[in-house]
């Protein structure tokens, strides 16, 4: 069995948006007891991670990383057609992912208990973000 379906998730700007009940939605809307769930993100400046959903400073940490380790307005960055965070924000991209597969046991997301899924908005304006989440099985 297959279920596909589309989900739009409204950011605010750069930072993480709490995406695992919208997943675990979607599976159970499925009716997949055993299999899969494919969540990917239909853009190249926004992506996912499976990460530490008790504490938001962990999250907040990796903003800082990344602003370190991709900084905006960098002066060794050619693209910058939409601005100074344009180019750092396909960077980040390329550097964490666009698409994640968690599987699915009993009917469930087999997420860890401190685990959550998240849309990482890399772009300093909110966007609006087109994921397609694909749960597979039986």
């Amino acid at each position: 069995m297959i279920a596909q379906q589309i989900l739009t998730v409204r950011t605010s700007g750069r930072g993480t948006v709490n995406i695992t009940e919208s997943v675990r939605g979607a599976v159970r809307e499925s009716g997949v007891q055993t299999g899969w769930v494919h969540v990917f993100v239909h853009h190249t400046s926004a992506s996912l991670m499976l990460c530490e959903n008790a504490d938001p400073t962990v999250r907040q940490d990796l903003e800082t990383f990344m602003a370190r380790l991709v900084p905006d307005g960098a002066p060794w960055f050619e693209h910058a057609d939409e601005g100074p965070d344009d180019m750092p924000a396909h960077v980040r991209t390329v550097l964490t992912q666009s698409g994640l597969t968690i599987p699915v046991s009993v009917g469930r997301c087999a997420l860890g208990v401190w685990q959550g899924v998240y849309l990482w908005e890399h772009r300093r304006m909110g966007h609006q973000r087109k994921l397609t989440i694909t749960v597979q099985g039986e």
